[in-house]
């Protein structure tokens, strides 16, 4: 059906590309590396990206492979499903806040000694 091939389609880009980069954001943290924010922030956008697609395949769905029952629901789908929007919207804000703050500081101007 048209919905598993969306489902193989979206793992297969989490396998090949997010998990390898992931992986790469990992080891860019541990070396203080200067791209690891970047990094952040494309990992946390892609997350929130495929979260945003889940969700509304299941909305458009009307909800139809979620247990109606109202503790499932909330509890297991939304609750649980839910921390895999705010970790990476909370990093994403945090590599913004980081790129910012050193933009920012790439920006003042700087005064010659004489």
């Amino acid at each position: 059906s048209r919905s598993d091939d969306f489902t193989v389609a979206m793992e297969t880009v989490t396998a090949w590309a997010w998990g390898p980069l992931s992986f790469l954001t990992f080891l860019a943290f541990l070396r203080h590396h200067p791209a690891r924010y970047v990094l952040q922030l494309i990992v946390s956008l892609g997350q929130l990206y495929g979260d945003v697609l889940y969700f509304a395949t299941e909305a458009r769905a009307g909800w139809t492979h979620s247990d109606p029952r109202p503790l499932y629901f909330w509890g297991y789908f939304v609750g649980l499903n839910g921390l895999w929007v705010l970790v990476p919207g909370l990093l994403l804000l945090d590599a913004c806040h980081q790129l910012a703050t050193a933009q920012r500081g790439h920006d003042r101007p700087r005064h010659k000694a004489h």
